[in-house]
């Protein structure tokens, strides 16, 4: 059996430093939004994701990709914002099994509502921290990042 390839010192700080800031932005971002808009930050992804397809309209198994997010969390999730108005669900005319979410007027509306004040959050905690060029090769590095990864998560996981 091979040694394992272990993480060298500036690796392992990185490593490290990759979990804290994602856990510090995510929790911030999760206050803000449910303090301002009642939503939790996987919700307002499910709304925001679903606002960038054609009609608002996404396949459930499409929206599960795109949002990053296990089929059944998608479907706690969904459900949750179907409760709100935000939200609904329709058999796909295409394919009796599949399922299609859309935003509702009502979920249209409080996309329009919270995205500047998450915008601005998003700005101030993950933009705002770092000069241009050092976002520019952060901003690189995670596109080749989520390259490397894509596809390594099954959407039922």
């Amino acid at each position: 059996m091979d040694e394992p390839r272990w993480l060298d010192e500036r690796e392992l700080r990185a490593w490290r430093d990759l979990l804290v800031v994602g856990s510090m932005v995510d929790r911030l971002v999760e206050q803000q939004l449910k303090d301002e808009a009642g939503l939790s930050h996987a919700q307002y992804e499910v709304l925001a994701r679903l606002s960038e397809a054609p009609d608002g309209e996404l396949r459930m198994t499409e929206l599960a990709g795109v949002a990053v997010t296990s089929k059944s969390g998608l479907t706690y999730q969904v459900g949750q914002l179907e409760k709100a108005g935000l939200v609904r669900r329709r058999s796909c005319e295409s394919d009796v099994r599949g399922v299609v979410a859309g935003l509702t007027d009502a979920g249209w509306a409080k996309l329009r509502e919270t995205a500047p004040g998450h915008a601005a959050r998003v700005r101030e905690l993950f933009v705002d921290g770092l000069d241009r060029d050092r976002f520019t090769g952060l901003a690189d590095g995670l596109a080749a990042l989520a390259a490397h990864l894509r596809g390594r998560l099954s959407p039922a996981g």
